[in-house]
């Protein structure tokens, strides 16, 4: 198990930003089954981080898209800025083997990693400022900025459908995997499925609401993993080495 000191390192390389109060990145990773008291958990900062949140985003997009209107900036905000999004976020950033639970706590869900993106952004906010936190947002956030734009709005499944099409000659179908709540207040969780792999669930109050969503969880994750290809292809060199001269160099080493 890593210790205290080795996850606080690990936490800062991950967000990009290194603190100057160790003790308040270590409450921004602390839940409240794992604290003395709730008021030394992250509660208070994911209040905070969610308001801080909120403003980066309205400043990003009414800087953004200065031709369109209050509704619509409204709708892209409440797209970017949910538990649905931070809960991506946190798992983009491999988070949840860093976050402080109590031993009753066998499996962390998606509200606490959600909760812990929200009071990273409250402590980066003040520990180094409003644009120290800024450029944590636009960077974590990167992925979910570009997809949420006016034209994409409510096209998400057409977006992952040409995706999906013109990489891998796929096309998404959709799963509806649990429904809840009484008939006239009904929830559904509907996942992507593409090819042999189901991509995390979307949530709504109609299946059409929860394919929306679901198809955007399955384009975040498919651009991720496209990003990250492509990193590592340039990366290589320009002449690679065979296979066995790859094998030699590796037993010299």
């Amino acid at each position: 198990m890593a210790s205290d000191s080795r996850i606080l390192s690990l936490c800062q390389s991950r967000i990009g930003y290194t603190f100057r109060d160790q003790e308040l990145l270590r409450r921004c990773l602390t839940h409240s089954s794992a604290a003395e008291t709730r008021l030394r958990s992250n509660e208070r900062l994911e209040f905070l981080g969610d308001a801080v949140l909120g403003l980066i985003v309205c400043q990003y997009l009414f800087e953004t898209y200065p031709d369109e209107r209050e509704g619509l900036l409204t709708q892209l905000k409440s797209r970017i800025v949910s538990r649905q999004t931070c809960t991506q976020v946190a798992l983009a950033l491999n988070l949840r083997p860093l976050i402080f639970v109590g031993r009753g706590l066998q499996h962390i869900p998606d509200s606490v990693l959600a909760a812990v993106v929200e009071s990273l952004i409250a402590g980066v906010y003040i520990d180094g400022g409003h644009e120290a936190a800024r450029e944590l947002v636009l960077t974590a956030f990167q992925n979910e900025l570009e997809i949420a734009q006016p034209a994409n709005l409510q096209n998400f499944k057409s977006m992952l459908q040409e995706f999906t099409q013109r990489d891998q000659g796929l096309t998404p179908d959709y799963l509806v995997i649990d429904e809840s709540g009484p008939d006239h207040e009904r929830e559904f969780a509907v996942a992507a499925r593409i090819g042999d792999v189901t991509y995390g669930p979307g949530h709504g109050k109609s299946k059409k609401e929860a394919e929306q969503q679901a198809a955007r969880n399955a384009l975040y994750a498919l651009r991720e993993s496209a990003e990250q290809d492509q990193q590592a292809t340039e990366s290589l060199p320009a002449s690679e080495p065979t296979a066995e001269c790859a094998t030699d160099d590796h037993s010299e080493s």
